[in-house]
């Protein structure tokens, strides 16, 4: 087993037989930084935002790069309360990535149970998704479908919502 988290990623993608493609790049931290690299990347471009309920739960939410999520909509699709953003302490201590580099992989980072993740309808299909590889100085591409076998594969149940967009 690799001590490297982003080696166990690759290691799992292997063995569950997940075709990926890496792409290194100039580290981003912004949907507006990585425009440049979206152009050389043929996938559909995500963004990540880190959120907190009013009752303590957290939602990793994994949407289209280009859409502004509703937040004030979003609580009811997700059965939970009001949504903030949560601290990047609590996103280090449960996901193991900073700001700017949160993917839906970092679920190989978290205990089953401690954040749940939501995928967008719109990225849960069999088309190329373009995510960071626990780090923003690359984009990893598999399909939707993918990202989803893995979180189950780390013990992960996903969640897939049609999140209302502004």
């Amino acid at each position: 087993m690799a001590a490297d988290p982003e080696e166990k990623l690759y290691a799992d993608c292997r063995t569950l037989g997940i075709a990926y493609e890496v792409f290194e790049h100039e580290v981003v931290f912004t949907v507006e930084e990585s425009r440049a690299i979206k152009t050389d990347i043929a996938c559909l471009h995500t963004k990540n935002l880190f959120l907190k309920d009013a009752g303590g739960a957290f939602f990793l939410l994994t949407v289209p790069a280009e859409a502004r999520i509703d937040l004030k909509r979003v609580h009811p699709i997700l059965h939970c309360r009001r949504l903030s953003f949560g601290k990047a302490e609590a996103m280090e201590e449960l996901i193991g990535v900073t700001p700017g580099s949160v993917t839906p992989l970092a679920m190989i980072n978290a205990e089953p149970g401690a954040i749940t993740l939501v995928l967008d309808q719109s990225l849960a299909g069999d088309e190329p998704v373009g995510v960071h590889p626990l780090r923003n100085t690359a984009t990893v591409t598999l399909n939707g479908t993918d990202i989803l076998r893995l979180a189950r594969h780390w013990g992960h149940e996903p969640q897939i919502a049609d999140l209302p967009k502004l």
